[in-house]
């Protein structure tokens, strides 16, 4: 999708109204370091660092389309414990969420417990019952639904299996007329009647269908099949990277083909895909061809950021623009991509370095000395001066490159990771935004004098000084050029 049509689309979701409907959940990732084995038995001790805790399932629909621009309406069932007032909670702190939660007092709010360290899963605790609602807490279910679907462009029906989608729930989301999507984990895609779309993965459709997914002939093989299954009038299957396949009755499948993108936690992705989807198909003027694209533009950049992660429309903008960049273009960034990208480096225990210049004129020492700096960490950033930044210091006549001609080059090197301009005369916002593990400068610097190395060593982080390569400097690169003219 185009950086136009991308904006055209954010444009038309804006306000779109949809019910999210179903399983309600919440997530909780326990992060920490693993540096040994227990001596009880065979199994790793996690020290425990932090705690996140967000709405999962149906919740995280409402969360995804609310951080696209929608009004979402959350329909679930909790339980009279504390979790359930923590999704009570939870519900009330996301803006363009509303909840209309049942409260079942003899069941269990579900919860996943997820332990992590090193960007991996350790482990993961469900508390949960999968029985069906019955009586009272079903007929309520019913009754939220008639008033919530009244208005609503889309109903998007989420179906863990625990028990919240029960045949009167779907008939009660049918009746209401709105377009339908469900996300279904079921054995049978029959159960939902004649449905606008059933989404699977393509594991859950080869569950559903008793057939392979590997490959695009498979895949439409296995959706032609499962049409004939149930009522839906289109199934869409998601394929993680290879991307979205689309079984429409009566039409031939077409594929849609991913993006490869970097997976850090796919954790969600599903709930961030149907959302967007959903989101998209309540917009005015929006065919689906383009809420596929828009679907799939959202849960590539949902995968690369850590947990249970909602996605916005700036992000989006950002992937748009990143997917049509050459490599090195895609390494310039700005604060705010910095410290997101490092928290994505943090999360999966990498170590980050940090440096500083003017590279005006880059030459061997330079080179030399991003090598060694790189050496220390798992991943080097590299603020470099703005052009204004650059003259404030070396005087008129400087730089002799552009800051994008100088940034460029820095993120050709495969030592550079990162390239972040800055126009202050000092990068110490850029250095406390980052909180890099190691700072770096040349020993032509006394450590005592480092710009940030004070702040880097008050929470345990490295200040190192990496050697000059003598003979090399810009300031006589410069002074050979001027003799030669």
């Amino acid at each position: 999708m185009d950086l136009s049509a991308l904006q055209k689309l954010l444009g038309a979701v804006a306000g779109a109204r949809i019910a999210c409907v179903g399983d309600l959940m919440i997530d909780r990732f326990v992060y920490g370091e693993v540096h040994r084995v227990s001596p009880e038995a065979p199994i790793p001790v996690l020290a425990r660092q932090r705690e996140i805790v967000m709405l999962g399932a149906a919740g995280n629909v409402a969360r995804n389309a609310a951080a696209l621009g929608g009004q979402a309406r959350l329909v679930g069932v909790i339980g009279g414990d504390a979790e359930g007032h923590e999704a009570l909670r939870l519900i009330e702190a996301e803006e363009g969420v509303e909840g209309f939660v049942v409260t079942d007092p003899d069941r269990p709010t579900t919860l996943k417990t997820r332990f992590v360290s090193g960007g991996q899963q350790l482990l993961r605790v469900d508390m949960e019952t999968s029985g069906p609602v019955t009586g009272d807490c079903e007929q309520r279910l019913i009754r939220t639904i008639r008033d919530v679907g009244q208005d609503a462009g889309v109903i998007l029906l989420s179906d863990y299996g625990k028990g919240v989608v029960t045949p009167a729930v779907i008939a009660a989301c049918r009746a209401t007329g709105a377009l339908m999507i469900v996300d279904s984990k079921a054995r049978s895609f029959a159960r939902y009647g004649e449905v606008d779309i059933v989404k699977p993965n393509a594991a859950e459709l080869a569950h559903a269908t008793d057939m392979p997914t590997s490959t695009d002939a498979e895949v439409e093989a296995a959706l032609l099949h499962a049409l004939t299954l149930c009522e839906a009038k289109a199934i869409l299957v998601t394929r993680a990277a290879k991307g979205i396949s689309l079984a429409v009755r009566g039409e031939a499948v077409r594929h849609f083909p991913g993006i490869p993108r970097e997976v850090f936690d796919a954790s969600g992705a599903g709930d961030t895909t149907i959302a967007a989807l959903g989101l998209a198909l309540a917009a005015k003027d929006v065919g689906v061809e383009d809420a596929i694209q828009f679907a799939m533009l959202a849960s590539g950049v949902a995968v690369g950021k850590p947990g249970t992660a909602v996605v916005t429309p700036e992000e989006l903008i950002e992937a748009a623009l990143t997917a049509h960049l050459a490599p090195a273009e895609a390494k310039v960034a700005t604060p705010q991509r910095m410290a997101e990208e490092v928290a994505r480096w943090r999360a999966k225990g990498l170590r980050v370095g940090f440096t500083n210049g003017c590279f005006d004129i880059l030459h061997r020492g330079h080179v030399t000395y991003l090598t060694q700096a790189r050496a220390w960490c798992d991943r080097l950033i590299v603020g470099v001066n703005s052009d204004a930044s650059v003259r404030r210091l070396k005087g008129e006549g400087r730089p002799v490159n552009d800051l994008e001609s100088r940034a460029m080059v820095l993120a050709g090197l495969g030592s550079v990771d990162l390239v972040v301009p800055f126009d202050e005369d000092t990068p110490v916002a850029l250095i406390e935004a980052a909180r890099p593990d190691v700072l770096v400068k040349g020993a032509d610097y006394a450590e005592s004098e480092v710009v940030g190395g004070d702040f880097v060593k008050s929470y345990g982080g490295q200040v190192r000084l990496a050697e000059i390569v003598q003979g090399f400097s810009t300031t006589a690169a410069i002074a050979r050029m001027q003799e030669k003219a």
